[in-house]
């Protein structure tokens, strides 16, 4: 018979005095910590919540928003106008319907994802990932009540929206005092060529067309600004350089900055319609 060498002996017996450490299972969260937590980020349909027949959430990352739905009813999820989506996941696909369609185009463009389930009882939840965040959705089926619609404000969003109108107000000083925020109209749409010059951004009080360049235009040519018509001809338009602002003492749809002659760069700005704007809120 063979005798182990000791070397191999002490080996052993220091393993069997040695066990692995025990993991701690307190350090695990428990279905009861889970469950907690996620009724506590849960928030239901409330009736000072209602837009008509739409249940209006306010966005909030991490929150679970609950939603109703009935057999042969469809819930629609309406997202957010811009937001474009990525990818919807469902817990149970066998039992729910679940697709998704669009309204509206450009800056107005909407997706609406679309739910049904196939009996009442049924409780599930949704992932849907777009391309400015992801909403956790939970859910429940009943035999009759449903929610026609859901969407959300985006309270963050619209602080953004106010800073910047603040920052826009704040460096038309030079040229425009006593502007009144609320009566400023943003919604212009900049396009075409990317010279050194091309604006930063266009506004107007009802009154007047404020169009601001970047510093960079004091050193440069100075583009001229021409009104383009409903006919699609352009027109020399009257205007003001004040500071890093063309100040034009009207209201236009459209208008071009035009400069060279061989090879001319064009940048286009619209007005878009504050009716469009308030259909993608």
């Amino acid at each position: 018979m063979k005798i182990a060498p000791l070397s191999v002996i002490a080996g052993l017996t220091m393993m069997t005095a040695c066990p692995a450490p025990a993991q701690d299972q307190s350090a695990f969260p428990t279905p009861t910590t889970v469950g907690s937590a996620n009724r506590s980020a849960t928030v239901e349909p409330a009736p000072g919540g209602f837009v008509g027949g739409t249940q209006v959430y306010p966005w909030s990352d991490g929150t679970i928003f609950q939603a109703y739905a009935a057999p042969g009813l469809v819930s629609d999820i309406a997202l957010q106008a811009g937001e474009d989506l990525i990818a919807v996941a469902s817990g149970d696909t066998a039992r729910w319907t679940i697709g998704d369609t669009t309204s509206g185009a450009g800056e107005t463009r909407q997706t609406h994802v679309l739910v049904k389930p196939y009996s009442a009882g049924l409780m599930t939840n949704l992932v849907i990932t777009t391309t400015r965040r992801t909403y956790h959705i939970r859910l429940v089926s009943t035999a009759e009540t449903a929610l026609s619609s859901l969407r959300w404000t985006y309270p963050e969003d619209d602080m953004l929206a106010l800073r910047h109108k603040a920052e826009a107000v704040q460096a038309a000083a030079p040229v425009a005092t006593g502007l009144d925020i609320e009566q400023l109209h943003f919604d212009y749409a900049i396009s075409g060529d990317r010279p050194a010059w091309r604006p930063l951004r266009a506004f107007d009080d009802g009154t007047r067309t404020y169009v601001e360049f970047p510093a960079s235009l004091a050193s440069g040519e100075a583009p001229p600004l021409f009104v383009v018509g409903a006919d699609g001809k352009a027109e020399l338009v009257n205007y003001r350089l004040q500071e890093r602002f063309y100040v034009v003492d009207r209201i236009f749809a459209a208008a071009e900055l035009r400069l060279g002659l061989k090879k001319q760069q064009v940048v286009r700005i619209e007005r878009l319609s504050p009716a469009a704007t308030r259909r993608g809120a």
